[in-house]
């Protein structure tokens, strides 16, 4: 059987087995000895509209419950009805009967108080229907006989179970909702980082080739269209960047023939449109290098020779040779970006970034088991140094 089915089953007995006991309370108990609360009522009825009260609070579905009929509402106004009728039956001779459907709704309360009304109420209406519950055996009857206090054991034995469940699933509830919260703010954050790697490198290109193409247009407007076809081809790849990851957002899936974003064969197509005017980028690719290295060690260093163009673009704008370099450094994957450029970019403050590239990173990097180091090379230039694992952690 599966579980939908089987729970579909299990809650269908348990309305049964309430409904059997209602059905008890009002057919065999109420008005047993023609005792009545009220002058010219008939004790059938007064049990009758408690129970019919729990029942409607208890069985009302979920789908169609008015606005007003709120867990809170649910779960105080039967028991006060209980205990208004328990209080009413003091003023009159002899008992008024109580039974199994009243105790088993009240319970049933009980538990939706504590674990389904806000923080506020579900203290105040797991007490109300607890002291429903506690008081049933005093109707009409003070006597404190020894079966009173055996009945009132019992029924503070099962408010302590019930409420015990309640409040277990209750906090396992909220583990759950704090999980999923932490789950979908990792999941935001992560988002946010690729997309801010993607835009950043496409934009800072943007902007440094439209300087390029401002100080070409007085002294050599004839060779403005390949510049110009580096800031088409940036844009388009930032757009494509931000639509792969609003599709990754909506859930919708990648286009068959999409390769992954991030990997091995994407650090070749990063390189090979980077380099400005006057610039040489070169590629080192180790064919030592496994064909199956796992997506996440490619993606990470993707990332890394991506943040490292684009701190060339951002402070060393001036380089004419940037070498990438990935070999295998026994059994690990190493990436090297070097460059000799010499810190002379003219960039605007706002587009120097906050230093919270590299920073991210190195925990994505580390997160791995990895190692990444950085500065200056031994002559001009900087170097980026990082050192991954060529199998999962």
């Amino acid at each position: 059987m599966k579980p939908a089915s089987a729970r579909g089953c299990a809650r269908g007995l348990a309305v049964g087995v309430l409904l059997a006991a209602s059905v008890i309370d009002v057919v065999l108990y109420a008005g047993a000895d023609g005792s009545s609360v009220l002058p010219t009522a008939d004790p059938v009825w007064q049990t009758l509209a408690v129970v019919l009260i729990g029942l409607a609070a208890v069985l009302w579905p979920a789908g169609r419950r008015p606005e007003w009929l709120t867990p809170q509402v649910r779960t105080g106004v039967p028991a006060l009805a209980s205990i208004l009728l328990t209080a009413a039956s003091l003023l009159v001779e002899g008992p008024v009967v109580f039974g199994p459907g009243e105790i088993m709704i009240l319970l049933s309360l009980l538990f939706i108080a504590v674990r389904h009304c806000p923080s506020p109420w579900a203290l105040v209406c797991g007490v109300l229907d607890a002291v429903a519950l506690l008081t049933l055996p005093v109707r009409g009857d003070v006597t404190l006989s020894s079966d009173l206090m055996g009945l009132e054991m019992i029924g503070l034995l099962l408010v302590g179970l019930v409420g015990g469940l309640a409040g277990y699933l209750r906090s396992m509830d909220y583990r759950r909702t704090v999980a999923v919260s932490e789950t979908r703010r990792g999941e935001r954050l992560a988002i946010a980082a690729d997309l801010h790697d993607f835009v950043a490198h496409h934009v800072t290109g943007i902007l440094v080739q439209t300087q390029v193409a401002r100080m070409m247009a007085t002294t050599q407007p004839q060779d403005l269209d390949p510049v110009l076809a580096g800031i088409e081809r940036a844009a388009t790849e930032a757009l494509a960047s931000m639509r792969r990851t609003v599709g990754v957002l909506r859930d919708t899936p990648s286009e068959a023939g999409h390769r992954p974003v991030g990997d091995l064969a994407g650090i070749a197509e990063l390189t090979e449109g980077f380099a400005t005017p006057g610039q040489q980028v070169v590629l080192h690719l180790d064919p030592a290098l496994p064909d199956d290295l796992p997506h996440e060690v490619q993606a990470a260093a993707f990332r890394v020779v991506q943040e490292a163009l684009t701190n060339i673009r951002r402070h060393a704008a001036d380089a004419t040779r940037i070498e990438v370099g990935l070999r295998d450094a026994t059994g690990r994957l190493e990436v090297t970006v070097t460059d000799d450029g010499r810190g002379s970019t003219q960039l605007p403050a706002a587009a120097h970034g906050g230093g919270f590239g590299l920073v991210g990173l190195k925990e994505r990097v580390t997160a791995l088991g990895g190692e990444l180091a950085t500065g200056p090379r031994g002559g001009v230039g900087w170097e980026v140094r990082a050192v991954l694992p060529s199998r999962k952690p």
